[in-house]
This record gives C-alpha cells, sequence and structure tokens, in this order.
C-alpha cells in the first residue's frame, strides 16, 4: 500500500528537533536559576559588597532580596532571549529543506544534473526525479520533432526546385520558338500547368509545415448540418476524384446536426479524404457511413486499399512521411492525418485507422 503520508519523516524530525530546543530552553532557565542561588550569587553579592562598601552579610541579604523580588522578570528574560536564540536554531534548521529543495529544482532543467536530497526529504527526490525524466523526455521528443520538421523542408525546398526548374524550362522553349507546331505546344503548355501545380501542392505543405502549432488552435464551435458539410466536401474533392475515376457514397440516414468547429472539421474530413484519394486503389469507391449513436456520432470512411500493420501504428505521427518512401505524385509533408488526430482530440473525440479485408477504414468519433 502507497504511503499516504510520504513527508512522516520530515514531521517525525521536526517534531523531534522542536522537542529538544524546548527541553535544551528548559534546561537552561533550570542553570539559570541554580547559577544566581549559588556560586554565581556568591560572586554576584561579592561584587554588591565591594559596590557599596558593606560586609558580605548585608550584601547577601540584598542580593537575595533583590533576585526574590524580581526572579519572575529574570526568569521572563532568560526565557525570551532562549526563545530568540533556539527558534534561530530551529530556523536553520528548517529552511535549509528548502534550500535542498530549490536546489534541486534548478537541476530539472540541468543536463547531467543528479538529483539527491536529504533522507527526510526522499519522497521529493523520487517525485524530482520522474519530473526531470519527464522534461527530458519531451524535450528530446521535440528536438526529434523539430530536426524531422528541418529535414522534411529540406526535401521540400529541393522538390520545389524540381518543377520549378521545369516550369522556368518549358516557358523558355515556348518563348525561343514562337512558331512551334500546336500539338508541340499544347503538350509543352500542359506539363508546364502540371508542373505549376506540382509547385503550389508543395508550396502548401510548406506553409503548412511552417505554421503547424496545435497549442495555438482555438475552436469555434456551432450547431453544423453534417449531412450538407461532407456533401460540400464530396464536390470540394470532385478534380481529385476525376483524375483517379474514384467516386464517394455518403450514408448519413438522416439530417443531423453536430456542434463542432466547421472550419477545422472540413479540414479533418478533406485530409482523410485526400489520403484515401492517394493512397487508395484507382476505381474504387469511398464509401462515408455515419452512425448517429446515443452520446457520440461515429463518421466512418471506408476505401479499398490496404495499409501495413507497422504503418498503421504510426500513421499520425507527425512527419511520418519522412520515415517513408517519398512519392514525388503523393508525397506529402507527413501532416495531414497529425493534424486531423490534434483537431479532433480538441473537439473531445477521437479518430481511429484499421486496415483489414482489403479495405481502410478511418472513424472519427465525435461527441453530441
Amino acid at each position: 500500500m502507497k504511503n499516504k503520508r510520504p513527508y512522516k519523516k520530515i514531521i517525525d524530525k521536526i517534531f523531534i528537533q522542536t522537542l529538544l530546543l524546548f527541553c535544551i530552553a528548559t534546561l537552561v532557565i533550570f542553570f539559570i536559576r541554580s547559577l544566581l542561588q549559588g556560586k554565581m550569587g556568591n560572586i554576584i553579592t561579592k561584587i554588591i559588597s565591594v559596590i557599596n562598601n558593606t560586609d558580605f552579610e548585608t550584601s547577601r541579604d540584598t542580593y537575595f532580596y533583590a533576585v526574590k523580588q524580581n526572579m519572575n522578570i529574570i526568569i521572563i528574560v532568560t526565557i525570551i532571549f532562549a526563545f530568540i536564540i533556539l527558534f534561530r536554531i530551529f530556523l536553520n534548521w528548517f529552511t535549509k529543506y528548502f534550500d535542498e529543495m530549490i536546489e534541486n529544482i534548478n537541476k530539472l532543467t540541468e543536463k547531467d544534473a543528479v538529483i539527491s536530497m536529504s533522507n527526510e526529504l526522499s519522497f521529493m527526490e523520487e517525485k524530482l526525479k520522474q519530473v526531470k525524466f519527464y522534461l527530458e523526455m519531451a524535450n528530446e521528443k521535440e528536438r526529434e520533432l523539430e530536426q524531422k520538421k528541418n529535414d522534411l523542408i529540406v526535401y521540400l525546398a529541393h522538390d520545389i526546385k524540381t518543377p520549378l526548374t521545369s516550369v522556368i524550362g518549358y516557358l523558355n522553349l515556348l518563348k525561343e520558338i514562337p512558331y512551334m507546331p500546336v500539338e508541340q505546344r499544347v503538350k509543352h503548355v500542359d506539363i508546364t500547368i502540371e508542373k505549376a501545380y506540382r509547385l503550389e501542392k508543395l508550396l502548401d505543405e510548406f506553409f503548412e509545415i511552417t505554421r503547424y502549432n496545435v497549442n495555438t488552435v482555438l475552436l469555434h464551435k456551432e450547431e453544423v448540418d453534417l449531412q450538407y458539410m461532407l456533401l460540400q466536401i464530396k464536390d470540394e474533392t470532385y478534380p481529385l476524384l476525376e483524375k483517379s475515376s474514384r467516386e464517394i457514397s455518403i450514408n448519413i440516414g438522416e439530417n443531423l446536426f453536430i456542434n463542432i468547429d466547421r472550419e477545422k472539421m472540413a479540414r479533418v474530413f478533406n485530409n482523410i479524404l485526400k489520403n484515401a484519394i492517394n493512397y487508395g486503389e484507382n476505381d474504387g469507391l469511398i464509401e462515408i457511413l455515419v452512425k448517429n449513436k446515443e452520446n457520440t456520432v461515429e463518421i466512418n470512411f471506408k476505401n479499398k486499399g490496404v495499409i501495413a500493420k507497422d504503418k498503421l501504428e504510426v500513421i499520425f505521427d507527425k512527419f511520418y512521411r519522412v520515415d517513408s518512401a517519398r512519392s514525388t505524385k503523393t508525397g506529402g509533408s507527413g501532416l495531414g492525418l497529425a493534424i486531423a488526430k490534434d483537431i479532433v482530440e480538441l473537439h473531445d473525440g477521437e479518430i481511429i485507422a484499421k486496415s483489414e479485408d482489403s479495405y481502410t477504414i478511418f472513424t472519427v468519433i465525435l461527441p453530441k
């Protein structure tokens, strides 16, 4: 069973120290009182005798009378001084724990610093070591993502140069040969347009990478007709569908309104559909099936084509494309599905991918 009071050791030590100080203070008071009535009393009596020029007996009577009359005041003053001195000692003992905590908290951001605390603060040492471990893991992950991001920017910069060189080359041909045969001119124009579109796509991906930061995303929710929204997205993807001879079927069953950020959720659905179109089999049907459950809405995107299990496990990782084969035609930044996942989770939802029986299904689960 886990200790409910991990700080028991420090409480016990403070209690013992406090008790010790109390005992010392008591002994000091008794010691001073005994001194006043013992040899110290004789010394003080002799001093009084010298000062007043009286005999010892008279001086002793004067001393005892003065001491007895002011004994309470003497004891109170003694207690006050003893308390101040001993309380100061106690504070030094106690505040050393804060010094230890501050010293080791500062080590959290030092890479090779070792966290070590006294036995009474072992519970705090354990917690700080855990925090340091998680901070180092987070920093390492952040460095890896930053490195992947930088690598991808280099790759995209190289890929941007390729279609740009082609566009410039074909435009120069058209300029240098003004009377080029129509058939050849049309061919060169088509290639130039294709390369320009490729360049536009790469630039979009480049800006996607440089501006990506989910921590700055704010949701603006509103009631949205899900069926109408999916039909709009279907129309927007028509050029891509036509090019790959694909079709989309939507089965929603009823008018369903859901509270979401329309623009960001459209981005999620677009990213899933583009992924299905780019990596699915041509001449296939992409099915969108909506299930209206008691507390949630499930939007399923079913597409013909299989994703390997090892890739399926990391498909939502940021910049995943860096570690996979980069196709000039379909290679992206690897942020599409990662962004989709983040947006869905910002809606307190969940996105799942599974691949079986020659089909891949992406499921977006959103709370009502």
